[in-house]
């Protein structure tokens, strides 16, 4: 007989147990020493339930990502759709310049327009390669829907108004004052 475990032996001269029991015993250890034992029902069950997880969170946020676009092309829609709507004719040959995308633009309006843009009462926005004035309540609705869209409001509270000067500067500058009626 070959070598083995002296009890297997002695339960084979019993004769309790057969030897093709032993042998897929023996090689069942073998592979459990070798870290390769075959997978059991409990383990694949796990490991297909773990997948299934996965995937299903992968899926959430895939989901999540595509309403997200979704949500943000409708609103940008809606913003475009106002200022179409609610566009101001501009008439007048007085130019307003004002800065867009590092560029200087120019739009054609009258005094009156000139003043309201002054006094926050119009806001100036983009629809594709146009710029287009619009009241104050529409610019308020654009901005809640895509803010930049919005390209000049001078009527936005301090707090949300852009800057690129350090306060050092700021009240270097409010010692000199700009008449209203200025036009560069």
């Amino acid at each position: 007989m070959a070598k083995g475990n002296p009890l297997q032996q002695q339960l084979l001269k019993a004769g309790l147990v057969k030897k093709s029991k032993v042998a897929e015993i023996a090689r069942q250890q073998a592979k459990a020493r070798q870290g390769k034992a075959p997978p059991t029902d409990a383990d694949i069950q796990r490991d297909a339930e773990r997948a299934r997880l996965e995937k299903a969170e992968r899926d959430r946020a895939l989901e999540a990502e595509r309403k997200a676009k979704l949500r943000q092309a409708e609103m940008r829609a809606q913003a475009r759709q106002i200022i179409q709507d609610r566009k101001l004719p501009r008439s007048g040959e007085s130019e307003y310049r004002f800065t867009a995308d590092g560029a200087i633009r120019t739009l054609l309006i009258d005094d009156d327009q000139r003043k309201k843009i002054a006094a926050g009462a119009l806001v100036i926005a983009r629809l594709d390669d146009r710029y287009e004035l619009l009241p104050r309540v529409a610019g308020d609705k654009v901005r809640e829907r895509d803010p930049d869209l919005i390209v000049l409001d001078h009527g936005q509270p301090e707090g949300t108004r852009a800057t690129d000067l350090s306060p050092e500067d700021e009240a270097y500058y409010a010692r000199f004052e700009v008449p209203d009626d200025l036009i560069w």
